[in-house]
C-alpha cells in the first residue's frame, strides 16, 4: 500500500516538473527577435561640401533679402535668427563625412555658435535692449567670421561667403545688347547719308561738264548771231 502512494507522489512532482519545463520553452518560443538596424551611409567630404554649399546659398541669399521683407528690427533679427538656425541643423542632418573629416567639428561648432549668438540679437530686439542689443549684434558679427573661416579651412565655399541678396538673372544684360545693337542698327543709315554727302564731290565733274556745255550753246548762239549778221549784210550787197 506504501508503494503506490509514494508512486503516486513521485508522478505528481514529475507532472509539475513537466510542466514547469513546458512552460519555459514556451516563454523563449514567444520572445521577440533582435531587429537588426542598418545606418545610412556616410557621405563622403566631397558629397558633404556638394550639399553643405547649396544649403549656405540658399541662406546668405534669404539674409541678404530680409531687409526688403521686414521694416521692423526686431521683425529682421528673428527672421535671421530663424535661418541661422535652421541652417545649422540641416548642416548637422548631413552627418560627418566617411572620410577626412577634420576640421568638421569645428566647422558645426562654429555654426552652432552663430545660431545662438543671433538667438541674442533676436532676444535683445524683442527686449528693446540698446546696450545687450549692440553687444549681441558684435558678438554675432564675430561669430559670423570664425564660421566662415571655420567653413573656408573645410573646404566650404559658399558657406564661407558673407550674406547677399540674389544677383539679377543674365537676361537683362542680354535685352540691353539686344538695345545696343539696335541703336547700332538705326545708326547704320545715318552713316550710309554722310557716306554719300562726301561722295558727293566726285559728281561735280558732271555738272562743270554741264556749265561747259551751256557755256558752248551760248557760244554757238553767238556764232550764230554773228552768222545771221553776216548773212544779213550778203543778202544786202547781192540784191545791190
Amino acid at each position: 500500500m506504501r508503494r503506490p502512494g509514494l508512486f503516486t507522489a513521485a508522478c505528481v512532482v514529475l507532472a509539475f516538473a513537466i510542466a514547469g519545463c513546458g512552460g519555459g520553452g514556451g516563454g523563449d518560443s514567444t520572445a521577440a527577435a533582435p531587429v537588426e538596424t542598418t545606418d545610412a551611409a556616410a557621405l563622403s567630404k566631397e558629397e558633404l561640401i556638394a550639399q553643405g554649399d547649396a544649403i549656405c546659398a540658399e541662406v546668405n541669399a534669404a539674409v541678404g533679402t530680409v531687409g526688403s521683407t521686414s521694416s521692423a528690427a526686431s521683425g529682421q533679427a528673428a527672421q535671421v535668427a530663424g535661418l541661422y538656425g535652421g541652417m545649422v541643423e540641416r548642416l548637422k542632418g548631413l552627418g560627418a563625412p566617411s572620410d577626412e573629416s577634420a576640421g568638421y567639428a569645428e566647422f558645426i561648432a562654429a555654426g552652432e555658435a552663430l545660431a545662438q549668438a543671433e538667438d541674442d540679437v533676436k532676444l535683445a530686439s524683442e527686449r528693446e535692449e540698446g546696450e545687450a542689443l549692440s553687444e549681441a549684434e558684435t558678438a554675432a558679427s564675430s561669430a559670423l567670421s570664425a564660421f566662415q573661416s571655420a567653413a573656408s579651412g573645410f573646404g566650404l565655399e559658399e558657406c564661407a561667403e558673407a550674406p547677399a541678396a540674389p544677383t539679377p538673372s543674365s537676361s537683362g544684360g542680354e535685352s540691353s545688347g539686344e538695345e545696343s545693337s539696335g541703336g547700332v542698327e538705326e545708326a547704320a543709315p545715318e552713316a550710309e547719308a554722310e557716306a554719300e554727302a562726301e561722295a558727293a564731290p566726285e559728281e561735280a565733274p558732271p555738272v562743270e561738264e554741264e556749265s561747259a556745255g551751256g557755256g558752248a550753246g551760248v557760244g554757238g548762239g553767238t556764232e550764230g548771231g554773228s552768222g545771221g549778221t553776216a548773212g544779213g549784210e550778203s543778202g544786202g550787197v547781192g540784191p545791190g
